[in-house]
């Protein structure tokens, strides 16, 4: 669809010398004699680029540009006048403008302007789509009480400065709780930079940190930017931070204590202005009477802890997050919309999601590309999804296992649990009584979310 160009100039030979380099070139144009005229004209028309003269009378161009701005905020407006000056172009660029331009201009003048101020408006829009598709990749859904609690500490914690501890298990979505932690913040403008602080190899990890000097070890053939210089102003997610190792934990101290790193190789130390939230799914009190983890970072970071709750603690919420992963996957994969049945959502809702959220959304995703129909139903998820062996309480007899497979699983879990209380919750006890290493116990229960807490 050709663009839409409005002039507004109460000069009609420029209104009538526009009209036709515009016209040949596949443009719409339309002209107003007045800012009066031409702001009826912006409602009408839905113009994608507005020219407007300063010098008219009655409304000026200067006071015209106020209101259209407040009437469409995303317009593009090109000031144009006879008598051009730094300081005239300077305020229409604080009240909105994009570009300023002198009479009398050429045609060439002109057709540039229009595809500069065309190619800046699809780059903008093309970064709002960009935004949005991260933003929904990053979005959290739910209502549960359990989510309403994080989202409550998210929106205290958010607009201050201070650390943050985010604490749960593998893959409960403690990253997008980082993510909303910086999108609600004032620096929200500003970098967020992501260290796996567990998948950087341990002779690498300062110098992604904290960055290093060329020459200053073998293959340190350039400098490197730490990151934490790279979030300078902004915000620093260390996940995994229970892996760091003592000598990076007193480097990390150090940044929080101090504000300032000092790259490998060098002497000089750099200040930064960052804001630190880290993550773990290790209990690092149990890390600090092992020597493994520092009490004094320990105590800088947790400054606000929040726990983020496993799926089997929100499963109210697995029928959104099923919705709104097959939205995303659907889209992402170039797929008809594809819907699960009231069937599906409700076997997925009794499932068990050993990997909390992130097993959750890659099998909705693999559901979507495997299943070539429309509709995904019970059947298309029976070799894929498996059902939560575990009863709740005083609900031991409504879900029989339906399967053998299912069968065994119940059968094995109970036997377990049974084992495990004769003998106080000892493991090795238990293993040894049992006939199995007590590596294979604890894996049995981690299979089968068997815990002292939920199962004495």
């Amino acid at each position: 669809m050709p663009a839409r160009i409005l002039l507004i100039d109460d000069d009609a030979g420029i209104r009538d010398s526009m009209r036709m380099p515009l016209e040949y070139e596949g443009y719409e144009y339309t002209a107003a004699a007045s800012a009066e005229e031409g702001i009826a004209a912006i409602q009408r028309e839905s113009p994608d680029i507005l020219f407007l003269d300063i010098k008219m009378p009655g409304m000026d161009g200067l006071e015209a540009l106020t209101q259209i701005k407040v009437l469409d905020e995303g317009l593009p407006v090109v000031m144009i006048s006879a008598h051009g000056s730094a300081a005239v172009g300077a305020d229409a660029t604080r009240r909105g403008a994009v570009d300023f331009i002198e009479k009398p201009f050429g045609a060439e003048r002109l057709l540039v302007t229009i595809r500069n101020v065309l190619n800046q408006s699809r780059l903008r829009d093309e970064n709002r789509s960009l935004k949005r598709a991260v933003e929904a990749r990053h979005q959290m859904v739910g209502e549960s009480g359990s989510l309403r609690q994080v989202w409550d500490a998210i929106k205290r914690a958010a607009p201050t400065n201070a650390t943050v501890l985010l604490l749960g298990e593998s893959g409960v979505g403690k990253e997008l709780v980082a993510r909303s932690i910086h999108r609600n913040s004032l620096r929200s403008r500003e970098r967020f930079v992501q260290v796996n602080c567990a998948a950087i190899p341990e002779e690498l990890i300062e110098s992604e940190l904290f960055g290093h000097e060329k020459g200053s070890f073998t293959g340190a053939t350039e400098k490197q930017i730490g990151k934490f210089e790279q979030a300078d102003k902004g915000t620093i997610f260390l996940d995994e931070i229970g892996d760091m190792s003592a000598k990076t934990q007193a480097k990390v101290l150090r940044v929080l204590q101090e504000g300032e790193v000092e790259r490998l190789g060098s002497a000089r130390t750099i200040k930064v202005d960052v804001r630190v939230i880290a993550a773990t799914n290790k209990e690092l009190e149990q890390e600090i009477e092992k020597g493994t983890f520092r009490e004094d970072l320990y105590f800088r970071l947790s400054v606000i802890p929040i726990t983020v709750p496993p799926l089997r603690d929100r499963r109210d919420d697995i029928p959104p997050l099923v919705r709104h992963f097959a939205d995303l996957f659907s889209r992402e994969h170039n797929r008809r919309p594809q819907r699960f049945t009231q069937a599906a959502l409700d076997f997925m809702h009794k499932a068990r999601w050993k990997g909390n959220v992130r097993e959750l959304r890659n099998t909705v995703e693999r559901l979507i590309i495997m299943t070539p129909r429309d509709t995904i139903d019970v059947d298309d998820l029976r070799d894929i999804v498996r059902l939560d062996t575990k009863p709740a309480a005083g609900d031991t007899e409504k879900e029989r296992p339906g399967t053998l497979r299912e069968f065994k699983e119940v059968a094995e879990r109970a036997f377990l649990v049974e084992k495990l209380r004769e003998h106080n919750w000892n493991i090795s006890k238990t293993a040894e009584v049992i006939g199995t290493p007590r590596s294979n116990l604890y894996k049995k229960l981690e299979q089968y979310g068997i815990s002292q807490e939920n199962d004495a």
